[in-house]
């Protein structure tokens, strides 16, 4: 896989737990252990993300 395409997939991703993130946020009866989960998922994607965009621009 390209670090193109693995970054594609990364930020797809990270899309996807965001969607799923505002959807149990909407609900009041949401587990307060899976938005933390959700958010924890998220911000590690987001750090990937970061660090391979520093790489593809050294």
């Amino acid at each position: 896989m390209s670090l193109a395409s693995h970054l594609e997939e990364l930020q797809r991703k990270h899309g996807d737990i965001e969607r799923q993130l505002d959807e149990a946020m909407n609900h009041p009866s949401v587990d307060d252990l899976e938005v933390v989960t959700l958010k924890r998922r998220k911000l590690a994607l987001k750090d990937e993300i970061e660090k391979l965009k520093v790489q593809t621009t050294h």
